[in-house]
């Protein structure tokens, strides 16, 4: 988490989640995985689920999203300022 300050990744999965909110972690995941290279990795798909989950915690944990239901995610006005995000949020 580097004491605060959101790594790219948790950027880009706050990118994501403030053009299509609310969104479900499953759903975060299938957007991060199309953003990337295919694998031929086996265990890719299944890493990049689980590192989904892992961003969404993390950016709760720092006040940049909030729960919108079960397993859903809404940016907050931080997560917002943070990215210049104009969409989305409640």
């Amino acid at each position: 988490m580097s004491d605060g300050y959101p790594t790219a990744a948790q950027k880009e999965a706050l990118r994501l989640i403030c053009g299509n909110e609310p969104m479900p972690t499953d759903r975060l995941a299938e957007r991060l995985l199309a953003a990337r290279r295919p694998s031929t990795n086996p265990g890719y798909a299944r890493a990049v689920t689980h590192m989904a989950g892992t961003l969404a915690w993390r950016l709760h944990a720092q006040g940049f999203i909030a729960n919108s239901g079960p397993d859903a995610w809404h940016t907050t006005p931080t997560g917002r300022a943070l990215i210049s995000c104009t969409g989305g949020g409640s």
